[in-house]
Formats: structure tokens, C-alpha cells, sequence
């Protein structure tokens, strides 16, 4: 590919200026955001860190160094990475089995492993995502985001219920007024001013665990450079690397819907990859894109760049390290209000409409309704991703197979029968095909018509064959017509190769 030529005035102006940087609207914006989704990050990250089994440190650290490389490497603005709840259940059985540094091992393999994936277009498989498995993705989210709450809803003070109504009255109608400062970042000043104010005793920030008070040093994995350390991380390793590569291309392609843009998700996964890799020699936990926060930042915060995710990250170190004790104060109540703000806002309530369940055919609904069920009952969107399109090629499949047809016409002489055969061959319509002929009764000359069908595999191929043998073995003769030129293909090479053994 050849470099295209700047012309003088170009070379003058040098690089296009980010958006951020010419217009202090859109910077307001991308600070805000990146502010607002620290703040949301905090308790996460510290939950995370416990299904680990590490330091609430460790998870912190992750967000911070996830957030912040992947703002630069990464493939999609605005989408927020840190350390998450799918990658921790990867990798809390090598941390309680083997150790703190067998886990950080893995975090940097993992991040190899996406490169490699990444360079050998993993991305291009997300196009065999059908729309029902995104539908049920984001459904599914927006569920585990709330339920992600109800432990922070259940066994507390009093006082929570009314600061979560309050927390969401305030985002509801706050809007109202005015958009110049984001409604989530208002609900959380505004709450914990009024609980720290009136005395009032509820749960915080601080309950989920200690704040780090210095930044991460880099280093080496503290294991032996092994070929058993190798085998013991490895499976880990890629494990990880395959969730948090689901996760995030899933993500991606949901934000490319809703800001109507593009983004290299190539690049996206070597990002990931990279991010993971820098993550592990910062002692962190690694991590994926992660939703609910992608969500505050870009749907509710309204942020479009990399700046916002950049932020993030910066921010969540300089609130921990600097305004430890002050974040420390937020109640649990107002980022609560928060998610469940975002929940509401991520499910796609038309896809459950009774008006659409009416007109979308059944199997569409079931590809939903299964992707749904199998995340909610894993707690891991990759599983329900994977069950999802693996259901929809298999309703797909029982689709296309019943629009394979055989209509029979025989010539008024009874010399000769045409067999029109209409549709698409496959695994699943060809294996109908051999028993939709007469072989006792036809004449001693069969025509199969298929230029309206298609040929797409060995076993249409090998029911063809069939057919011709059970002719063959009566004495008559069979003609094959009207293949277009993929189907004449791959007639011409598998015909007479299949037989048994």
C-alpha cells in the first residue's frame, strides 16, 4: 500500500488535532466522564480483588494500568478496561492453588496469547455473532449489572433505600436542568454530602477494603522460569485470554452500534493483549473491557474518546492515593443508584415488547431468551456468547433445511422423469434427499434438475451418489443438470470419493 502524499498546507498543520483539544465542550465532557467511571470503578475493582483472593490492591492497580494502556493501544475509543469479574473466576483457582506470582505469570501470558490471536484476526469471527446472541448479550448484561446490586441492597441500614431512590430521582430529572455536569457524577457528590452532613451510618467505599496509598512498582513474576511453570499457566493463561477477548470485542461492536461508528477490533484485541502484558509486570490482576462502566462512559456520560478512558484510569490512582480518606466516605448507596441507572439504560426493552414478540419468529426469540438464561446462569457472558450462536447456527440450520424440495415430473411418453430439486444441500436438507425418489417405479431415465439448488458440502455430494447407486443398481440411468459453478465444484471434486470403508 502506498503512503499518500500530504500536500504543504497539511505538512504545516501536521496531525489532526483531537476533538477534546478543539472544543472545551467535548473536553468537559471526556474529564467528567473519566471522573464519574473512577469513582464506579473503585468498589468494583475492590470486589473483583476478593473473588480473586488478592489484595484489593492488586484489582486497583489493574484498573489503573488496564485503563490507562489501553486508552492508547486500544482499538475502540471510549470503552472503558480494567480488571473484571469474568477474568478473576479464570484465575482464582491458579492464585488459591498455586500462588500470588503463578497468577501474575498467566496475566502476561494471557496478554501474549491475545496478540498472537489478535494478529491471526480472532476479531474477524465476530461477524458470525448473529444480531438475537448481541440482543441477548446486552439483555443479559444490563441483569447481571443489577444483580450485581442486590448484595449492596439486602442486610443494610435503613437509610440505604432511600438514597438509592434519591440517587435515581436525581439522575432522572437532573437532566432537566441542565447537561453540563453528567447526573451519575452529581447523584454521588450529592448523596454522600447529605450522609456525611447528617452523620447518617451506611455502608462505603471504604467497608469494600483499603485503598493503596503509593503507585504500582513493575517487576518480574516472582516464579521459576519453568517448562512445569509453563504448563501450569498456560491453560490459565489461554483461558483468559479467550474470555477477555469475547468480552471485549462483544463490547466493542455494542459501542460501535450505539455511537455509529467504527473501530478496528484487530487492533482492539492486540490492545487488550498489550494492556494485559503491562498489567502483569505492574503486579496486577489483568482484565477486559469492561460493560457497565463502558456504559456510564459512553452512554450515560456521553464520552467519545480516548481521553475519557485515559482519565479513568489516571483518576482512580490520584482519588485512592491522594483523596483516599474522602472517597473512602462515598456511600455505597449513590454508586449502587448508579448501575442500577445503567442497568435500566443497557437492557433493550423493545426487544420484549409483546408488539415485537408477536412479529419476531420464534427462533430469534429463543436464541435471545437462551443467551440470557446461560449468562445469567454462569455469571459469564463468553459462555452465553458461545451457547448463544451455536443455538442460532442450529435454528438456522433446521431453517434453511426445510426449504429443500423435490417436485417429480414425468414426460407423457413415461420415458423420462425430472426431479426438480429447489433449495439449499446440506448436512441438514440432504439427509432427506435419498428418500424422496421412486426408484422402484421411475423409468429407465432420471433427470435431477438443480439449478435452483445449491450445493454446499461432502454430504450433499455423498446423498447424490446415494441416489445414483440405487438407480444404478436397478438398471437405470441418472443425469445431473443445472449446477451453477460453486455446486459443479465441489460436485465434480468429492463424486465418487465418498464411499464407505
Amino acid at each position: 500500500m502506498s503512503t499518500p502524499v500530504l500536500s504543504p498546507a497539511a505538512w504545516l498543520r501536521g496531525p489532526r488535532r483531537p476533538a477534546w483539544l478543539s472544543d472545551p465542550k467535548v473536553l468537559r465532557t471526556e474529564v467528567l466522564a473519566g471522573l464519574v467511571v473512577a469513582l464506579a470503578l473503585i468498589p468494583e475493582a475492590i470486589s473483583f480483588s476478593i473473588i480473586a483472593g488478592v489484595d484489593p490492591a492488586v484489582g486497583l492497580f489493574a484498573s489503573f494500568t488496564m485503563a490507562v494502556t489501553i486508552a492508547v493501544v486500544g482499538g475502540r475509543p471510549a470503552m472503558i478496561s480494567a480488571a473484571t469479574g469474568a477474568v478473576a473466576l479464570v484465575i482464582a483457582p491458579l492464585n488459591r492453588e498455586h500462588g500470588f506470582g503463578y497468577l501474575v505469570a498467566a496475566v502476561v501470558l494471557a496478554g501474549v496469547f491475545q496478540i498472537v490471536l489478535g494478529a491471526l484476526g480472532v476479531a474477524r469471527l465476530m461477524r458470525f455473532v448473529p444480531r438475537s446472541v448481541m440482543v441477548g448479550f446486552v439483555n443479559s448484561l444490563a441483569v447481571l449489572i443489577f444483580m450485581a446490586q442486590v448484595p449492596e441492597m439486602t442486610d443494610v441500614p435503613w437509610p440505604v433505600y432511600p438514597l438509592i431512590a434519591a440517587g435515581l430521582a436525581l439522575m432522572v430529572f437532573f437532566p432537566k436542568v441542565t447537561t453540563v455536569v453528567p447526573a451519575p457524577l452529581v447523584s454521588i457528590v450529592v448523596l454522600t454530602v447529605i450522609t456525611v452532613a447528617a452523620g447518617i451510618a451506611v455502608p462505603t467505599v471504604g467497608d469494600k477494603g483499603e485503598l493503596p496509598s503509593a503507585l504500582p512498582v513493575p517487576g518480574l513474576p516472582d516464579v521459576p522460569f519453568t517448562v512445569d511453570t509453563l504448563t501450569t499457566v498456560a491453560p490459565y493463561a489461554l483461558a483468559m485470554a479467550l474470555v477477555g477477548l469475547m468480552e471485549s470485542l462483544m463490547t466493542a461492536k455494542l459501542v460501535d452500534d450505539i455511537t455509529d461508528t467504527r473501530s478496528s477490533k484487530t487492533r482492539e484485541s492486540v490492545g487488550q493483549g498489550v494492556a494485559n502484558i503491562v498489567t502483569g509486570f505492574f503486579g496486577g490482576m489483568g482484565g477486559c473491557a469492561m460493560i457497565g462502566q463502558t456504559m456510564i462512559n459512553v452512554r450515560v456520560s456521553g464520552a467519545r474518546t480516548r481521553l475519557s478512558t485515559f482519565l479513568a484510569g489516571a483518576f482512580l490512582m490520584v482519588l485512592c492515593i491522594v483523596f483516599g480518606p474522602v472517597v473512602s466516605g462515598i456511600p455505597m448507596a449513590a454508586l449502587v443508584a448508579v448501575m442500577v441507572m445503567v442497568s435500566f439504560a443497557t437492557f433493550d426493552w423493545h426487544s420484549v415488547a409483546p408488539r415485537t414478540l408477536r412479529r419476531m419468529p420464534v427462533g430469534e426469540t429463543t436464541v435471545m431468551l437462551v443467551t440470557v438464561a446461560c449468562v445469567v446462569a454462569t455469571h459469564n457472558l463468553a459462555v452465553g456468547v458461545v451457547v448463544g450462536s451455536v443455538t442460532a447456527m442450529v435454528v438456522f440450520a433446521r431453517r434453511v433445511a426445510r426449504v429443500a424440495d423435490v417436485t417429480a415430473v414425468t414426460d407423457p411418453d413415461g420415458s423420462t422423469v425430472v426431479y426438480r430439486v429447489t433449495g439449499e444441500l446440506f448436512f441438514a436438507s440432504s439427509n432427506d434427499l435419498v428418500g424422496r425418489f421412486d426408484y422402484a417405479t421411475d423409468p429407465d431415465r432420471v433427470v435431477i434438475d438443480l439449478s435452483a439448488a445449491h450445493v454446499w458440502d461432502a454430504s450433499s455430494v455423498a446423498a447424490l451418489d446415494a441416489i445414483e447407486t440405487k438407480y444404478a443398481r436397478r438398471g437405470k440411468s441418472v443425469e445431473i443438470v443445472g449446477l451453477n459453478e460453486p455446486s459443479a465444484r465441489i460436485h465434480t471434486t468429492l463424486s465418487g470419493e465418498l464411499a464407505g470403508h
